[in-house]
């Protein structure tokens, strides 16, 4: 990439996104598999909001959580893939400080929204499966949109004090972030202040912000666990458990990969790695969420047919229509 640039803080202007730099023979190949994953995150949880709006049987708490979800995913991928694309197709490799220090802090917002997410939707299937006669009781729509408002502002408001720390360092070894977006760990690399501090509020905000909600998911599946095991047909449990089988297997994905990023030692070494683990929960895990909640979940699954069915009959009474003129 050439010579590294020798900079001060206070000649900071700008950075130099490097992406798959290191892959220069498949950039162009790259870039289709991300645009056509955008575009298919974009469209499968566009696709999940409009199905769930236009259907009132599917007003019901878990669609309510999903349906933030699906626009959380539309508002992770658009965050970090169009830059990475223009990287990708025209080398346009550089960002401003300011665009900067925005990508990172929308990135954290996004994921620290997840995470609360994740665990209303826990918290919601607990009830449903151990408090199923007290469910429209305690899931009522006040204790819904308390949740979600709750979940988006706490999440606003906790990425400050790292994007506050880390706008204010020193980046006197390199402007090059090794990395497909502004991401906090790959900023603290090619800073030359002291960094201890932001790395101790990183391993605090991601035992609050990471663990606690974890810990509460892991807890309501332990009940919905053993409520399960209770029922004594097979069917019975095969029929339950399947309410939840796909939010699990989210929060597997999702928690799987932003642990090992963001809890572990970081080194200038690790950043490879990283921006491999990053790629699975920015663009995988968008793309997979409408496809595991839609091919697992019948009420949907039943929606999105209805309308698929609905959209085809218009458009051959449209084709039909200038013939029978």
């Amino acid at each position: 990439m050439g010579e590294m640039k020798k900079l001060n803080h206070t000649e900071v202007t700008n950075f130099i996104i490097l992406a798959f730099f290191e892959l220069p023979e498949i950039q162009f190949l790259l870039f289709l598999v991300f645009l056509i994953i955008y575009l298919m995150s974009l469209i499968g949880n566009l696709l999940i909001i409009i199905i769930v709006c236009s259907n009132s049987h599917l007003h019901s708490p878990m669609f309510f959580f999903l349906t933030n979800l699906s626009f959380l995913e539309i508002c992770y991928v658009t965050v970090t893939v169009p830059k990475l694309l223009a990287v990708l197709i025209a080398q346009n490799m550089i960002i401003s400080f300011m665009h900067c220090m925005i990508q990172m802090y929308l990135f954290i917002v996004c994921t620290d929204t997840e995470c609360y997410f994740l665990t209303a939707m826990a918290y919601d299937r607990y009830v449903a499966i151990c408090k199923p006669l007290h469910y429209t009781i305690i899931m009522n729509k006040k204790v819904c949109f308390t949740l979600a408002i709750v979940s988006w502002t706490i999440s606003f408001l906790n990425p400050v004090p790292h994007v506050t720390l880390i706008s204010q360092s020193s980046f006197c070894s390199s402007n090059e972030i090794n990395h497909f977006f502004c991401d906090i760990t790959a900023l603290m690399t090619l800073s030359c202040s002291e960094i201890s501090v932001i790395e101790n509020l990183n391993y605090i905000e991601g035992s609050i912000v990471g663990f606690t909600p974890f810990i509460l998911t892991i807890i309501s599946y332990v009940y919905i666990i053993s409520a399960v095991l209770k029922i004594h047909s097979a069917k019975g449990k095969q029929k339950t458990f399947s309410t939840c089988s796909s939010h699990l297997t989210v929060v597997l994905l999702f928690y799987g990969t932003t642990f090992g990023v963001y809890l572990r030692p970081q080194s200038p070494y690790s950043m490879d790695l990283n921006k491999l683990f990053t790629v699975v929960y920015i663009t995988a895990i968008p793309l997979l969420n409408p496809l595991i909640y839609s091919l697992r979940n019948k009420e949907l699954k039943g929606a999105l047919w209805k309308a698929i069915r609905r959209s085809i009959k218009c458009c051959r009474q449209y084709l039909a229509a200038p013939s029978q003129q």
